[in-house]
């Protein structure tokens, strides 16, 4: 499975991608900070699920989120982007 970690704190995303990494099943094929690096990654990439924090500079999860799911690709529908947050409220 490829996947795609963004996380705009650098902690997260670093432990993100060394935990997935140690499934061999599973390769983290990129990572980003912010929702523009996601779209980016997500059209290079073309990953299996996306892994997205939802707040962050410059472009949120959410709007990164709306964008890939309107990029000319078939596939776009049925991608996983799987919302993350440390903010609990």
């Amino acid at each position: 499975m490829r996947v795609i970690v963004v996380d705009d704190d650098q902690l997260v995303e670093m432990s993100l991608t060394t935990i997935l990494g140690s499934d061999e099943e599973i390769e983290v094929v990129g990572s980003g900070h912010d929702g523009s690096e996601a779209v980016a990654l997500y059209q290079k990439e073309k990953p299996d699920v996306v892994l997205m924090d939802i707040q962050m500079p410059r472009m949120d999860g959410y709007t990164a989120t709306r964008e890939i799911r309107t990029l000319p690709n078939n596939r776009k529908a049925i991608v996983p982007i799987v919302a993350m947050t440390a903010n609990a409220f």
